[in-house]
């Protein structure tokens, strides 16, 4: 329980299905300890008549979260701390301190929809289920198949996550390093909904965060000037900002600060057209920069990844090169590529603004199969 309306309507569903609930919200960051977020998280739960916990991660979120993203800052890359936190917190201590404690499952307000379906012996790729509204119900085709592949001597069950209803607000980008042994224990109510329609029930059954805004920011440590925040943990360091034929246009205090693709913050004016950073130099600490938006050096066709990871690991036997769909980043319509098994990937389009440290999810349409980091 975030103290937002997404975690808010969650529970409720979940109530209205009769399950029952505790209502748990995490402190994960210093000066946490009784802000709004808390403060309206325990009032949904007096709303909806539930226990209220408080679980103090903040020492786990430091150690497995906040310093892995300032040693890849200093490293020069440009990570992705809300994947790591859904790893290594929601999806990681938190779902084993929740089982502890017996709870069958955990619920986020994550947009997201979960399937359970059935691989057989027979069959080369899994048997669709139905995308699951309630939680994990099993369609009567896959049930069938259940039957035969169980008289047949095998029979494997697994998990897929297929994007939201609401495009818009889609999360399964968040979320490519869960596995199958955590995906069993999860519930994402509110994946079969529109914002809208959240909202409305938010309304409807008068919940305290029907009309909060949503929430922006780094995870759990929330609305700050993450620039001003990150200048405050890394050093900075005077460097030169260049043109791609060398000549000095500009100073930048540390590559560290700056993501390929960026076209704010760098001050400097009296060109016809926006500049964009399109190379970072550690070494050096030297930032290249190109005029204009379509400047070919701000594309490239192919990428490399490290620790690629598939929701389902069967993926990884499907020959190569692997045809899907991937998205560099948050909301980028998904773009048609080849995977290969040394971490390769080649786009069939050059893609915009690659920057080291991201993450790349690759989808099969609305099924989401898993990512990697940007190398």
């Amino acid at each position: 329980m975030s103290g937002g309306v997404d975690s808010s309507v969650a529970a409720l569903l979940l109530k209205q299905e009769g399950y029952d609930l505790i209502g748990v919200h995490m402190i994960c960051w210093e000066g946490c300890e009784n802000n709004q977020d808390k403060q309206d998280a325990m009032r949904v739960c007096a709303e909806l008549e539930i226990p209220f916990l408080v679980w103090d991660f903040r020492r786990e979120y430091k150690k497995e979260v906040f310093n892995d993203m300032i040693k890849a800052y200093k490293a020069g890359r440009t990570p992705n701390p809300d994947v790591m936190c859904n790893k290594k917190i929601k999806f990681g201590i938190f779902l084993k301190r929740a089982l502890g404690a017996g709870a069958d499952f955990i619920a986020t307000g994550h947009y997201v929809r979960l399937a359970q379906n059935i691989l057989s012996s027979t069959h080369s790729s899994p048997q669709r289920g139905s995308s699951l509204s309630p939680h994990l119900a099993r369609s009567e085709e896959t049930s069938d198949h259940h039957a035969r592949s169980v008289a047949e001597g095998f029979a494997q069950e697994h998990f897929e996550l297929h994007v939201a209803k609401d495009p818009s607000k889609d999360q399964s980008y968040f979320l490519w390093t869960l596995t199958q042994e955590q995906l069993k224990y999860c519930l994402f109510p509110i994946g079969d909904y529109l914002k809208s329609e959240v909202r409305e029930l938010a309304q409807k059954f008068n919940l305290p965060t029907s009309e909060k805004k949503d929430s922006q920011g780094l995870c759990f440590v929330g609305n700050i000037n993450f620039g001003k925040f990150l200048r405050s943990k890394v050093d900075t360091k005077s460097g030169n900002i260049i043109k791609k034929d060398r000549t000095v246009i500009g100073k930048h205090d540390g590559v560290q600060f700056y993501t390929i693709g960026q076209r704010h913050g760098l001050n400097i004016g009296g060109f016809s057209q926006p500049l964009y950073v399109t190379e970072k130099d550690i070494q050096t600490n030297t930032i290249t920069v190109s005029e204009g938006e379509d400047d070919p050096m701000l594309f490239q066709l192919e990428l490399n990844t490290e620790n690629i990871h598939w929701i389902f690991s069967p993926r990884q036997e499907l020959g190569e090169p692997l045809k899907c769909l991937a998205r560099i980043r948050y909301r980028q319509p998904l773009q048609k590529c080849s995977v290969f098994k040394d971490g390769r990937v080649v786009f069939y389009t050059p893609q915009r603004a690659v920057a080291s440290g991201q993450s790349i999810v690759f989808y099969d349409n609305d099924i989401m199969l898993g990512g990697g980091i940007i190398a």
